[in-house]
């Protein structure tokens, strides 16, 4: 998927990341934010998707932000996020598949019920044996 490079916004801000004291100096963390709501790239399924699997990416007013902050050069940090949306959206426009119920077979059933009795038995023995008076 293509987007538009007039829809993103790319804001630079200072890393917390290595650095010493280049960091206090350099604005090297990336802060990438697109509005998916209003961009009209993407169904209304897809959109859905990527909000319940990235919810902390979303901000209060549709924008979804990706960060950032892994190298020291800002050029790399600004392909990161575009990776990053990239695989976001990659996740969000596959469809999941229907998870089909299964039914326990026979033998667990058949286990279950043997190992039922057998602790039945052991506590009904314990109450046999139990002299209290």
């Amino acid at each position: 998927m293509h987007i538009p490079p007039e829809q993103l916004e790319f804001t630079f801000v200072r890393s917390s990341g290595p650095g010493g004291q280049n960091v206090n100096k350099v604005a090297s963390k990336v802060q990438l934010r697109w509005n998916p709501g209003t961009s009209g790239l993407l169904s209304s399924e897809v959109l859905q998707r990527l909000e319940t699997l990235y919810p902390s990416h979303f901000t209060k007013d549709g924008n979804l932000l990706v960060t950032s902050q892994k190298t020291r050069d800002q050029l790399k940090n600004r392909e990161d996020c575009l990776e990053k949306l990239q695989n976001m959206l990659l996740k969000a426009s596959q469809i999941p598949k229907k998870r089909i119920p299964t039914k326990p077979t026979k033998g667990s059933i058949r286990r279950r019920l043997e190992d039922k009795e057998k602790n039945s038995q052991k506590k009904q023995e314990r109450k046999k044996s139990g002299n209290w008076d």
